[in-house]
């Protein structure tokens, strides 16, 4: 039987970090077994938060790469491209935005969602950073001609991303309506339970933030990160009682990284005040480093091969072409264009 094809992307936001690696690398790891993967790096999606801030576009872009090869993202089993590289993802956005009216954008989750993000981003204090563009405005449209340009089956979503989705399967339903065809599929989400591993600090990791561990950090940096992570702010010594359930950070960490064994271990200790935290942090550093080794060795390999990087982007982006344009054709034949 043939696979079935599956979309996803990623803006370049630079190295990755623990959270990418819970909540989405792992994923699609085992998703290129059961899919036709489509994997891209959303350099155009980039632009629509951070049009003024490009001076590290380039870097960012590769070192994301990096991350998904070490990760274990094979160029042999999914096809891994820059957004930009596929030309033709534009001209379904610009057709798509033909049959899309603008009051489903505007209430679209997703813009809002960009929307506070350039917001966020924005420390001038001017007025004109934090008015929506007009490539703002059609993100949603855009994040569609990603997913339609391929034709996608699944999308790979959490639940809280459901609604996200939608506007495209309307999209989509709507073109077929229009143009009497059943061409798009009506991508159906293909729901994963997303683990929440929070920063160091406890709320939600991202680089911004400057609590995140990232999947590259060397071991001492790693160690270092893992020492600051909050624990159970109820106890202030090591042979006070402890509540692993109320440990913010570092025990759910335990949860993720470590084996049952230990984590059952880790607990027992922790709730007879056999063990403190400071301790049981050194430990959890330890599991981590020993975890993502083999992960940084790779990466260390491919990044002293940048052109080989290159090359499998070359590549995956003209195998990306190649189906669009074969799809975008048949688009303008249905639009009679």
């Amino acid at each position: 039987m043939e696979k079935k094809n599956l979309v996803s992307g990623m803006r370049p936001t630079g190295k990755l970090h623990f959270g990418h690696y819970a909540g989405v690398l792992t994923n699609w790891v085992k998703l290129q077994e059961e899919y036709n993967c489509y994997y891209f790096v959303a350099d155009w999606h980039a632009l629509t938060t951070k049009y003024n801030q490009t001076e590290n576009l380039r870097q960012d872009k590769l070192d994301v790469v990096l991350d998904w090869l070490a990760c274990g993202i094979d160029p042999n089993k999914s096809t891994i491209y820059n957004q930009s590289d596929v030309p033709q993802i534009a001209q379904l956005h610009i057709l798509l935005s033909m049959v899309t009216p603008q009051n489903w954008v505007e209430r679209d989750p997703t813009l809002k969602d960009m929307v506070k993000i350039i917001r966020n981003n924005d420390t001038s204090g001017s007025e004109n950073t934090t008015q929506m563009s007009y490539g703002l405005l059609g993100y949603p449209v855009l994040m569609t001609a990603d997913i339609l340009m391929f034709n996608a089956n699944v999308v790979p979503v959490g639940n809280d991303q459901l609604a996200h989705l939608e506007i495209s399967r309307d999209i989509a339903r709507r073109f077929n309506n229009i143009y009497n065809t059943e061409f798009f599929n009506e991508p159906l989400p293909k729901l994963t339970q997303i683990p929440l591993l929070k920063g160091v600090d406890g709320q939600k990791m991202g680089k911004s933030f400057h609590n995140d561990i990232k999947i590259s950090d060397d071991e001492e940096t790693t160690a270092k990160k893992v020492m600051m992570a909050i624990t159970d702010r109820s106890r202030a010594r090591k042979t006070d009682l402890g509540h692993p359930d109320k440990c913010e950070v570092a025990f759910t960490y335990y949860q993720y990284f470590a084996d049952e064994q230990t984590v059952q271990q880790v607990r027992c200790e922790c709730e007879k005040g056999e063990r403190g935290c400071a301790d049981c942090k050194r430990q959890l550093g330890a599991i981590i480093n020993s975890k993502f080794a083999p992960i940084r060795a790779k990466r260390e390999e491919f990044a002293k091969d940048i052109n080989k990087v290159k090359d499998i982007l070359s590549e995956g982006g003209k195998k990306a072409r190649e189906q669009a344009q074969k799809n975008i054709e048949q688009i303008r034949d249905i639009i009679n264009i």
